[in-house]
């Protein structure tokens, strides 16, 4: 029998569109794309793309943390980039969210993203 729960969490931010911060299936959890939003104001975070993926890295762990797991029980992450150039930045900031064993990953370069951000992220968590 499937047990499906959604997760929520106020410490990221709120789901502006019509899905859910994350869906929990049996012991699979599955993480929508998190932007650089500040949860409290709902805007981007101010700075630089390093400011952004620090803020994306802060939202998907609001939403672990939200499944009672954490960074370290995700098992795949998928990264979108506006700009390619940015992917030693991300390879940075990751290393201060997540430790090895790292998840499988893949980082994809895309014309557009919500908000006008230059990240976002999603993953699969198992718990």
């Amino acid at each position: 029998m499937t047990n499906k729960a959604i997760i929520h969490s106020d410490n990221a931010p709120a789901a502006i569109g019509t899905y859910s911060q994350a869906v929990k299936v049996n012991n699979t959890v599955y993480l929508s794309g998190q932007i650089p939003l500040d949860p409290k104001t709902m805007q981007l975070v101010d700075g630089d793309f390093a400011a952004q993926a620090h803020q994306v890295f802060k939202n998907l762990q609001a939403v672990c943390e939200a499944a009672d797991g954490s960074l370290k029980d995700v098992v795949k992450l998928n990264i979108y980039l506006t700009d390619l150039a940015n992917f030693p930045i991300v390879n940075e900031v990751m290393g201060q969210y997540f430790q090895q064993p790292y998840p499988a990953r893949a980082a994809i370069g895309i014309n557009q993203l919500p908000r006008a951000s230059l990240i976002e992220a999603d993953g699969i968590m198992v718990i």
